[in-house]
């Protein structure tokens, strides 16, 4: 806890923040675009599903990045509403809109993938109908952020409706084996992967892409309402 305290300090935090976030955005684009030039060009085609397996290397970082956006508004939840830590709900702020942003690419891909796989491009699966109502979950923690700022409350009741939101993503990471489901299971565990390592190993580059990218906006959000924030509150001092 004392390293999380440590960065309380807006200040202290935007001193780290400011260099690492052009770091953290270049590097990710740059893996991202070497791992999507490695899937089109330097990979077989799967023995089932041709190209269009291709999709993969989009799709799945999308899925990782849109639960994982919500995880880290769950634990932002967690450190505001139990540590009162200043740049808590300041965070969940800044990665609402991306992880919305990821978890729409996931469905848009997903039913691009899903068209020539499954023969539509939509279908109200487990996976996939659970995935929708986390971006819709997203949705609603950006309007009930907006409306509890407008009223001038104290952010506690997004942060509750972060922590509950959590709820979702065992629904989406289980999905597939509690329910029968047209989504095909996992296929990448901690352990193994049922997909053969001549096409799986651009996808590690663009998951730390997409992860890094992420992080960078994510920081340059932070940085900015921030700088709102302090705008903000000289306007008003100006005006008293």
């Amino acid at each position: 806890m004392a390293t999380l305290h440590a960065f309380a300090n807006p200040a202290r935090f935007l001193k780290l923040a400011r260099p690492l976030t052009p770091t953290l955005f270049w590097a990710g684009v740059a893996l991202t675009l070497i791992g999507a030039w490695a899937g089109l060009t330097q990979t077989p085609r799967d023995y089932l599903q041709g190209e269009t397996v291709r999709i993969l290397y989009i799709h799945v970082p999308t899925a990782w990045l849109g639960m994982g956006g919500w995880s880290g508004i769950a634990v932002s939840s967690v450190m505001f509403l139990v540590w009162r830590h200043p740049l808590a709900m300041i965070a969940a702020r800044a990665i609402a809109l991306p992880g919305a942003m990821f978890a729409g690419l996931c469905l848009i891909t997903g039913a691009i993938w899903g068209r020539p796989t499954w023969g539509t491009y939509w279908q109200w699966d487990g996976r996939l109908t659970s995935m929708l109502l986390l971006f819709f979950v997203y949705l609603g923690f950006m309007a009930l952020d907006r409306a509890d700022r407008d009223r001038g409350g104290d952010g506690r009741i997004p942060a509750l409706y972060g922590l509950g939101g959590t709820a979702l993503l065992p629904v989406i990471r289980y999905s597939v084996v509690w329910w029968n489901t047209l989504h095909q299971g996992e296929s990448i565990g901690l352990t193994k992967s049922s997909i053969d390592p001549s096409i799986l190993w651009p996808l590690w580059l663009t998951l730390s892409g997409f992860t890094l990218f992420f992080a960078g906006i994510v920081l340059m959000r932070m940085r900015t309402i921030l700088a709102v924030t302090k705008a903000e509150a000289r306007m008003r001092r100006m005006a008293a």
